[in-house]
């Protein structure tokens, strides 16, 4: 008698029992993805409404927060003109000021953070493991902590290098860049490990050194890395208030966290819309800086995994 071989067939996959199920299965998914729907519409909606607040209060003409309540009820550039009238706050210089220091703390926290994530994820020396388990516990306390003490080392630094003293930008790029760089050397250092080390052995036979391995090889291939770091960077400069309003206190030296504070500093005279449209202005490079590096921070981070 001859043997069958086909396989036996399930009765759960029969067509005739998908065909039952479909209902079913059909409620559970319309109701899965209503419930998706919603979350992301709420999620989206509470991120939304400020921006449109912010928004709708710098276009709002009245002066006041008051009459902001309906949103975009009133439409009027006369906050944004405001911003540029007023000499004793010059708007426009802190907006340079802010974008000078911004992108030059961002450029010295990708190289120095990834020249120091490439020793210690490339190189074997004595006091490698305590070195990065002493940046995670220095970043445990954080700036603020060390004002009085920052203060009164830009002084003395000051009294020696005027160009790096109190006062000075130099002086307080120095100070974000010693602020930023332990937990964004942390985060390089993991991503240059994902970079296999034998390209680095491939290179060093065809006599590269560490050097343009690290400028023409780890660099490329990590993009996304050194993209987020810049990003994080340059966004925690433009919002940072404390330190700079300490090292700074010259009004056409300031950024714009500590200028724009001056527009509701004083309770009584204080002017929220033209302080909105501040804001408003303030958020563009972030913005443009995000869409810059998108194609690095999204498509690179797929591409990273398989280098």
């Amino acid at each position: 008698m001859a043997t069958s071989n086909m396989p036996a067939v399930n009765p759960r996959n029969h067509p005739a029992a998908r065909t039952k199920m479909q209902p079913s299965q059909r409620r559970r998914t319309s109701l899965g993805l209503a419930g998706k729907y919603a979350v992301a519409i709420a999620t989206s909606l509470i991120a939304i409404f400020p921006i449109l607040y912010i928004l709708s209060a710098s276009l709002n003409p009245n002066g006041s927060l008051a009459g902001s309540a309906g949103l975009f009820s009133q439409l009027s550039l006369e906050n944004y003109l405001d911003l540029f009238d007023d000499p004793a706050q010059p708007f426009g210089a802190w907006f340079v000021n802010t974008l000078i220091i911004g992108l030059m703390t961002a450029a010295g926290t990708v190289l120095l953070g990834g020249l120091a994530a490439y020793s210690f994820s490339r190189m074997r020396f004595s006091g490698r493991r305590f070195g990065l388990i002493t940046i995670l516990l220095v970043q445990m306390f954080p700036q603020l902590l060390a004002v009085i003490a920052i203060f009164l080392l830009m002084k003395g630094i000051g009294d020696i290098f005027p160009a790096l003293g109190l006062n000075t930008h130099a002086g307080l790029i120095v100070v974000y860049l010693g602020g930023a760089l332990g937990v964004n050397t942390y985060l390089m250092y993991g991503f240059f490990n994902t970079v296999p080390a034998s390209i680095d052995e491939a290179a060093k036979l065809d006599g590269a050194g560490h050097a343009r391995i690290f400028f023409t090889i780890i660099l490329r291939l990590s993009a996304p890395v050194l993209a987020v770091v810049a990003l994080l960077s340059f966004i925690a400069t433009v919002n940072e208030f404390v330190i700079a309003s300490v090292l700074l206190t010259d009004p056409s030296k300031k950024t714009l966290a500590v200028g724009l504070y001056q527009f509701i500093a004083q309770e009584t005279s204080a002017n929220w819309p033209v302080f909105a449209a501040g804001a408003v202005i303030a958020a563009l490079p972030v913005v443009l800086l995000f869409f810059a590096l998108q194609k690095y921070i999204v498509g690179g981070l797929t591409a990273g995994a398989v280098k």
